[in-house]
């Protein structure tokens, strides 16, 4: 074999090697819960990828989904590998497919809670005890899955009642998520809603809302919330060691403009059993099924 056939060979198996090298480096695939407008969604989350794909030098890929439990599925399948899941769907996560885990949350998760707003019209007023006059008058949640906008204030609603919502309540809704349940409330559309507090305080803000139209009334008693969760095969996917890296790059994001995405202060490390007690409720309440 002649030098330059030899060379010829050599740089055409070195080209068709390299789309293979291209192929075995993965893209990182993370999705958020739908709790927000889906426009606001994807210009939040499209920093935090490129954040993302900085740190870990994979490419990083945000996928928007249109409702809590598609989160769950995509998760579940492998269409993401990475998820900012509340607390219920969350948990709903880790128990479809074991073995993953809740790497990090936002400081304000550990100790999280859901606001009752209400319209002026109701006469209502903020108060530390439930707002028993509430009773009799339309109340809208967030989405069926969502851990501040449903699940721990139909438990507060059971638990200082005695009394299921549509019992208590003359009309239930579901608006979708946070934003709508504000938006729903400030219209006088429903009387009452409960919402994150992240959510209506982060409206209240930028002007969003008006505090005194849409009125908060009460807040719930303190819970574990957001995280996010990745799956327990990721070191298999993107190499030795990539889960600690990744959850490094979470808690080491301190730019302002990229933690407005959640919106967080900072980043805590997580573990599944900070979310015990988010479990237990949605057992009581049969929201696992």
């Amino acid at each position: 074999m002649t030098l330059q056939r030899r060379e010829f060979l050599v740089g055409t198996a070195a080209l068709l090697a390299t789309p293979a090298i291209a192929q075995a480096r993965p893209t990182l695939a993370f999705s958020a819960i739908p709790d927000e407008d889906a426009t606001k969604l994807m210009e939040r989350f499209t920093k935090v990828a490129k954040y993302l794909e900085g740190q870990l030098g994979v490419s990083v890929q945000f996928v928007p989904v249109k409702s809590y439990p598609a989160a769950v599925t995509a998760f579940r399948n492998n269409q993401v590998q990475l998820a900012w899941f509340g607390g219920l769907s969350g948990v709903q996560a880790r128990i479809a497919l074991p073995g993953s885990v809740a790497i990090a949350q936002g400081d304000e998760d550990k100790e999280f809670m859901s606001y009752f707003i209400a319209h002026q019209s109701t006469g209502l007023t903020e108060s530390k005890d439930f707002p028993m006059g509430a009773k009799g008058r339309s109340f809208t949640f967030g989405a069926k899955t969502s851990t501040s906008g449903r699940l721990m204030p139909e438990f507060e609603i059971r638990r200082n009642t005695k009394m299921a919502p549509e019992a208590f309540f003359s009309r239930v809704g579901f608006s979708g998520d946070h934003t709508k349940t504000v938006e729903l409330v400030a219209s006088g559309a429903f009387e009452i809603g409960a919402v994150n507090f992240t959510s209506y305080d982060d409206m209240v803000k930028s002007g969003k809302v008006d505090p005194k139209v849409a009125r908060l009334v009460w807040r719930t008693p303190t819970y574990p919330d957001y995280n996010f969760t990745v799956r327990g095969d990721a070191d298999q996917r993107f190499g030795a060691g990539f889960t600690e890296k990744l959850k490094a790059a979470i808690l080491g994001m301190n730019d302002p403009a990229i933690l407005a995405a959640f919106p967080r202060k900072k980043f805590i490390p997580a573990t599944n059993a900070d979310y015990a007690p988010i479990e237990d409720v949605a057992k009581q309440l049969n929201l696992l099924d």
